[in-house]
């Protein structure tokens, strides 16, 4: 069998080491410098080929998809940016410079020979997979929650949070003072409010045994895909409950690969720790002990004794999607599947309240029974909105509103602005000619 480019590439460069650096201190000159660059960046590359094959191929064209829906998505809601998070930026930018950073490490303990070179395919091998597979979910995830926001805009919907112009698809730091808040709340013409939560909950900050406490069960919560709240919510922490969280109305997961349903999870979450005597009396673990059993089909014992073994859970990925709707009790949760789901897990998910939307693609029309459930759950609340207008068109309102106010007593200016919209609307055609 043939050797590998990258392993002949290899001993290309141990050879080179050994000559012109025996003590492997990398401190080279003029053209040696130059000729170390490039043989270690063709190593480096011949390792990504080898390991990855058209995979990286593969992921440019999903990022390509990524990308359009994205800037769609900012020219519809009149966006400044959208911030991603620093792993997925790095991918979506370059994703060979992303992924050959990712070995660095690997690749001088390999030339300084702290690992041989089957124990670098080992662990710079799985190094990529991970990188590559955590960045095709990021992206598809990212794709699938992009494209409801657009379709939700065809049905007149804008954005009331954040109020910076920039939206976030990643959560990162975002509960430091203490609260969960929203990555974005839209409101729906004619619908009401939907807030969006991506990957909640997460850790919320704390500066005290006391308030760690309190926080504890944010570090060992589950945290689907999305979470969907009906009106406008801006925080959903509930300290002292079970689960921490306000109650979703909607749980949507999304899968990007083709056999998503057979692959194996470990879970640690609530199970990653010995739990204490207070956790035990905690009825929201004392129920996701009785929801896991289930799921596993043994007794609750069986299922303690096994994570206690094991310190974690092996669960394949449709049983981790029947343990959110049972952790979480949303009204519904929707598992978005990019490829084919057999019927019989379908039918398993079903009676779980689960939904299946699969061989969804990158097909924004695969998403229009999403966004119809969402518009469902979206719900209206009382409030009003700050506008800031020039003082001179200000008084132009105020002039029209005494004019009006010949026919009508007591017309306030919000009533004024109103009727100046919906004429604008019924003679938009003459408007635009203006």
């Amino acid at each position: 069998m043939e050797e590998p480019v990258w392993l002949r590439k290899y001993r290309e460069i141990m050879k080179f080491l050994d000559k012109h650096d025996p003590k492997r201190r990398f401190k080279f000159r003029s053209d040696l410098a130059q000729k170390f660059s490039k043989l270690r960046e063709e190593l480096r590359d011949n390792f990504i080929e080898y390991i990855l094959g058209s995979e990286v191929e593969v992921a440019k064209k999903w990022i390509k998809k990524l990308t359009r829906e994205v800037e769609e998505l900012i020219s519809n809601y009149n966006l400044q940016g959208v911030l991603f998070s620093k792993e997925l930026g790095s991918f979506l930018e370059d994703p060979y410079a992303h992924l050959r950073k990712k070995i660095f490490n690997y690749m001088y303990d390999l030339f300084r020979e702290k690992i041989d070179h089957g124990e670098f395919e080992s662990v710079a091998g799985a190094a990529l997979r991970t990188a590559l597979r955590t960045n095709m979910r990021s992206i598809y995830q990212t794709w699938v929650f992009a494209s409801t926001l657009n379709i939700l805009y065809e049905h007149g919907s804008y954005i009331v949070y954040p109020e910076h112009g920039y939206l976030s698809f990643e959560r990162s730091g975002k509960q430091k003072l203490g609260w969960i808040p929203p990555n974005v709340v839209v409101y729906v013409k004619g619908r009401g409010f939907l807030s969006f939560f991506i990957e909640a909950p997460r850790p919320i900050g704390w500066e005290d045994s006391q308030d760690l406490k309190k926080a504890w069960s944010f570090y060992t919560a589950l945290r689907p895909d999305i979470l969907v709240y009906g009106g406008k919510v801006l925080n959903i922490v509930k300290l002292g409950h079970d689960p921490p969280i306000e109650r979703p109305h909607i749980i949507v997961e999304c899968k990007e690969l083709e056999e998503w349903h057979i692959r194996i999870r470990d879970m640690r979450g609530p199970f990653a720790k010995p739990l204490t005597a207070e956790e035990w009396r905690s009825k929201w673990i004392q129920g996701l002990w009785d929801g896991l059993a289930d799921i596993l089909g043994v007794k609750r014992a069986e299922a303690v004794e096994t994570v206690k073994e094991k310190k974690t859970l092996r669960l394949r990925e449709y049983q981790v999607v029947t343990l959110y709707s049972r952790f979480y009790n949303p009204d519904i949760m929707i598992l978005v599947a990019r490829a084919e789901t057999p019927k019989e897990i379908k039918e398993k998910l079903l009676r779980e309240n689960i939904l299946t939307i699969d061989k969804v693609g990158f097909s924004k029309l695969r998403l229009e029974r999403v966004v119809k459930i969402l518009l469902d759950k979206a719900k209206p609340e009382a409030g009003k909105i700050a506008l800031e207008i020039p003082w001179e068109t200000y008084a132009k309102i105020q002039a029209l509103q005494r004019k009006l106010m010949l026919s009508k007593s007591n017309l306030e200016v919000g009533e004024v602005i109103d009727k100046i919209v919906d004429f604008a609307l019924e003679n938009i055609d003459k408007l635009k000619q203006c």
